[in-house]
C-alpha cells in the first residue's frame, strides 16, 4: 500500500505537468493558465453550492430519522471532487468533475457503498468467529456449579 501511494504522489504530477504542457502547447500559455485558473474558480463556486445541497440534505435525513449514508458519502464525493477541480491539473479537473456531477457521483456511491458493505460484512463474520473463539477459551461452563440463586449454571474464568 505505500508503495502504491508513493507511486501515485510521484506519478500524478507528473502526468499532470505533461498534460498542461501538451495543452499549453496546443492553444498556448495564456489560454492554458486562464483555463487552470478557472477550473479552480469553478471548484471553489461548487464546492460552496453542492456542499450547501449535501448538508440540506444531511440535516434532512437526520430530522427524518433515518440513517444519512447516502447524504453522507454524497457530501464527501462533492468535497473531493471540488478539491480536485482547485487543484491546479487538468487530469484531476476531470476526476473532480466525474466526483461532482449527480449521473456520475450516484454511480460512485454505488460503487463505494458495495464495495464497504461486502468489506463490512467480512469483518463482521471475522470478528465474530474470532469473539466466540476466545468466548469458548476463556470460559468453561460448568453445568454441576450452580449460581447463588441456584438458577444456572456458572461460568469459571
Amino acid at each position: 500500500m505505500f508503495i502504491l501511494l508513493l507511486l501515485l504522489l510521484i506519478l500524478v504530477p507528473i502526468a499532470e505537468l505533461y498534460v498542461i504542457i501538451q495543452v499549453g502547447q496546443a492553444i498556448g500559455a495564456l489560454p492554458t493558465i486562464a483555463l487552470l485558473f478557472a477550473s479552480s474558480i469553478l471548484g471553489t463556486v461548487l464546492l460552496r453550492s453542492q456542499g450547501r445541497l449535501a448538508w440540506r440534505r444531511f440535516r434532512s435525513a437526520v430530522s427524518a430519522g433515518r440513517a444519512p449514508t447516502r447524504e453522507v458519502v454524497d457530501g464527501t464525493l462533492v468535497v473531493f471532487g471540488s478539491a480536485l477541480l482547485i487543484v491546479p491539473g487538468f487530469i484531476s479537473d476531470v476526476f473532480g468533475i466525474f466526483l461532482l456531477l449527480p449521473p456520475t457521483r450516484v454511480l460512485t456511491r454505488k460503487l463505494l457503498l458495495s464495495g464497504a458493505r461486502g468489506r463490512m460484512l467480512m469483518a463482521a463474520a471475522s470478528i465474530g468467529g474470532a469473539s466466540r473463539g476466545r468466548a469458548r477459551q476463556d470460559y468453561d461452563v460448568d453445568s454441576t456449579a450452580r449460581d447463588v440463586d441456584g438458577a444456572g449454571p456458572q461460568l469459571r474464568g
